[in-house]
């Protein structure tokens, strides 16, 4: 499997209290290897996916950092160095609950362009992932869309993680589903599905997702998950019981646990229970990478 996306470098503060405006906020802070589109091909790597690759740009300084974590998950890296820009920062603010904001500099992340991709890339590949914050800058978008089109040359399926309900906002529903069109598989959360379809209600969102592209599999948090094939809601996966410390990279987790037992003969109600098994491990983990070692931040 090919992973393209977003490398970053998070920053993760827990907090077990309220913001406090203006003053100190005591808090617990790691800095860990991150980025959805890494996290997702880690977890794939993680659940047994034998050759997982990921094509990403990053910062030089820590270029050498990365690919050291990435390789220790199992993840064949394909790092561009980029001598201007830093490697995506992503501060993520985890309050008492578990859940996760976000602050994010894309960094180097959505400098990635057309120059980095090459049809080769795709040679030996089953399935090609995109990270959705491809999407959200111009030179990134030109080669998600054009790794896109490769592939579907080829005939090698293509999923989609919409990744973002505030960068889609940003750009625009009606622009971000035709730069994904012709992709097998989106795979949003509840937020991403109601906004991409309009529709409030997420089971009918999941629905006509599907009739848009052939697979839509929504997640919902503690709630589970939705298969949706061919305007159909197919399955509906109970949520697996875990003790949340942190929600960071919970979907990613289950992105790549579920691409990953798809390629091993998985159908996508057996693929999303698996997924959230991955995702209930996750959110009992500091940061989005799966167990292992992790190392500090230069």
């Amino acid at each position: 499997m090919l992973v393209v996306g977003d490398v970053a470098t998070d920053v993760v503060a827990r907090h077990g209290s309220g913001l406090a405006h203006g003053t100190d906020t005591a808090a617990e802070i790691r800095m860990l290897p991150g980025g959805a589109g890494a996290n997702a091909a880690c977890w794939a790597a993680h659940s047994g996916c034998p050759d997982v690759r990921l094509l990403g740009r990053v910062g030089s300084g820590s270029a050498a950092w990365h690919e050291a974590r990435l390789r220790r998950a199992g993840v064949r890296p394909l790092l561009v160095a980029d001598d201007e820009a830093e490697t995506a920062t992503v501060v993520a603010l985890v309050d008492a609950h578990a859940e996760r904001t976000f602050l994010t500099d894309s960094g180097a992340a959505l400098r990635i362009g057309p120059a980095d991709w090459s049809p080769a890339l795709l040679d030996g590949v089953g399935r090609l992932h995109l990270s959705g914050y491809l999407f959200f800058s111009a030179p990134s978008r030109e080669l998600a869309v054009l790794a896109l089109a490769d592939a579907r040359r080829r005939g090698i399926p293509v999923s989609v993680d919409p990744a973002s309900a505030g960068f889609i906002a940003a750009l625009g529903v009606d622009r971000f589903l035709a730069s994904v069109a012709g992709c097998d598989m989106l795979l949003p959360n509840a937020a991403e599905a109601r906004l991409l379809t309009g529709i409030p209600d997420v089971t009918d969102a999941a629905a006509k997702l599907s009739r848009q592209v052939p697979l839509a599999v929504v997640t919902l948090g503690a709630d589970g998950a939705l298969v949706a094939e061919s305007g159909t809601v197919t399955d509906r996966v109970p949520p697996v019981p875990a003790r949340a410390v942190d929600s960071t990279g919970a979907g990613d987790a289950f992105t790549g646990a579920f691409l990953g037992a798809l390629l091993a003969g998985a159908d996508p109600g057996s693929a999303a229970r698996r997924a959230c098994r991955a995702g209930a491990l996750a959110v009992t983990l500091h940061g989005g990478r799966p167990p292992g070692p992790e190392g500090a931040c230069p």
